[in-house]
């Protein structure tokens, strides 16, 4: 069951096993053992992106890494807490998604650097290079590319429209918006020649490179954006509400469903049968679907888009085995324009 307070959290192996964790490792530094650097993500999906602006100069893992794991409910280990206070460097998604990393950086035992990709959502790296129109450049605390507005903290209004969802509630899985993740790469470049001045160039022109493959994710959803605008799609939930919103598509599901799906409940009778009735009727050209967070009631929707004849475009909140972030963006961008074709 996820919990329900304004977005889904994640619920966190605290008490007795994090004391002793944080026991364990009292005196943090900010190397491995050995001296070398190291960098810790939440989920592989910011390892891999840390990992491309690393490159092999620093040790990138990741506490998340199962294609089954459902973030929100993820319960930290012992073990897990120890990485987290003996990292260099943490990156995480924040907005309430990883809460169990927020709970560690905040006992205060690590002196380590981290980075926030939620709280540089609507910053926009590069103006308009990533393929969203309008953004211009900007770190954490500039002004967002939008219409002038300021990159957004936790809580604060995003320069982004569509930054919550339509029942009201912020939006926080920004891996699936691509100027974010521009954004949080040239941070952990920042952060990481702060660390290691000496190859500070390297990691900043690892970033630049990262920022040019986001295009390959971009130019997928401008040919959807251009073939399709306003198509009309339905979700499962609004993980990938950014991909749908930079693909200029229109999701169409019942807010009340969506809702209830996101905070673990079971959506009420008439929000089920609405969604159903957009799926068996065919006015909506695809159903995303999240596969790791699945239930009776979603997987009824997907029997009933496929016995409709509807595709089922399925999305996930980890990397998939073998694939790095640019490589599963992408083809989950492709999944959905061959979807709508």
């Amino acid at each position: 069951m996820r919990a329900s307070s304004g977005f889904r959290v994640a619920t966190v192996a605290v008490g007795l096993s994090f004391a002793a964790a944080l026991t364990l490792t009292a005196c943090s530094s900010e190397t491995s053992s050995d001296g070398a650097l190291t960098v810790v993500a939440s989920t592989n999906v910011w390892g891999s992106v840390a990992q491309a602006v690393a490159g092999d100069k620093v040790e990138v893992s990741s506490i998340i890494t199962e294609p089954s794991s459902d973030p929100h409910s993820f319960e930290a280990s012992p073990t897990d807490a120890a990485k987290l206070t003996d990292a260099s460097l943490i990156v995480y998604n924040g907005g309430g998604y990883d809460h169990f990393v927020d709970d560690i950086i905040n006992t205060g035992n690590g002196e380590q650097l981290s980075v926030n990709a939620f709280e540089l959502f609507g910053a926009g790296a590069h103006a308009g290079e990533t393929g969203h129109e309008g953004e211009e450049a900007g770190h954490e605390g500039e002004e967002a590319g939008h219409e002038g507005e300021e990159a957004g903290h936790a809580g604060e209004e995003a320069g982004h429209e569509g930054d919550v969802h339509e029942h009201g509630e912020v939006n926080e899985h920004v891996w699936y918006d691509v100027a974010t993740v521009d954004a949080t790469a040239h941070a952990i470049a920042e952060k990481l020649g702060q660390l290691d001045p000496d190859n500070a160039d390297v990691y900043t022109a690892n970033a630049e490179t990262f920022h040019g493959r986001l295009a390959e994710i971009t130019a997928v959803t401008d040919g959807i954006a251009a073939a399709h605008k306003d198509a009309p799609i339905a979700q499962t939930e609004p993980i990938a509400h950014y991909l749908v919103e930079s693909a200029a598509l229109n999701d169409v599901t019942p807010a009340d469903f969506t809702s209830a799906i996101e905070n673990g409940n079971d959506p009420a009778p008439a929000a089920i049968a609405a969604t159903r009735q957009l799926i068996t009727d065919k006015q909506v050209k695809a159903v995303v679907y999240n596969t790791q967070t699945q239930d009776k009631v979603t997987e009824d929707v997907r029997a009933t888009a496929e016995a409709a004849g509807v595709p089922v475009v399925e999305v996930t909140e980890t990397l998939p085995e073998g694939l790095d972030y640019i490589q599963w963006q992408t083809n989950t961008a492709q999944a959905l324009a061959k979807a709508l074709q």
